[in-house]
């Protein structure tokens, strides 16, 4: 396999991890306590990518109760609009390594049909 396909590859499989992270804070968006996870993804050493995911323990807004009880809780650190970035950032990287794989698959193409 070539280094460009295999770097493809593993970046596609990466941004979709950073999306399972994203959709999961997102799901939880509204859960009192949770804390959102963030996925950073960095070069592997040969030619792939490697994913990062880690906890964000910032705490959420604290929320008065309804009941009448003074009770104040802890909202969910989550920020829809950072997580919607993070989407629109993984949304990009696959198009860019699905036109990676199709370049590659183009010039392999064309080899064979040079060789053919």
């Amino acid at each position: 396999m070539s280094l460009a396909l295999k770097a493809a590859l593993s970046a596609l499989d990466a941004y979709g991890q950073k999306v399972d992270v994203t959709a999961n804070n997102i799901a939880n968006l509204n859960t009192d306590g949770f804390k959102k996870s963030r996925a950073v993804l960095q070069e592997a050493d040969s030619s792939g990518v490697i994913v990062s995911i880690s906890k964000v323990n910032t705490p959420g807004a604290p929320i008065l109760s309804e009941d009448g009880t003074g009770e104040v809780r802890e909202s969910s650190n989550v920020d829809l609009a950072e997580e919607i970035v993070d989407l629109q950032t993984a949304k990009r990287g696959f198009e860019a390594n699905l036109k990676t794989l199709k370049a590659e698959d183009e010039m392999l193409g064309s080899l064979f049909d040079i060789l053919g």
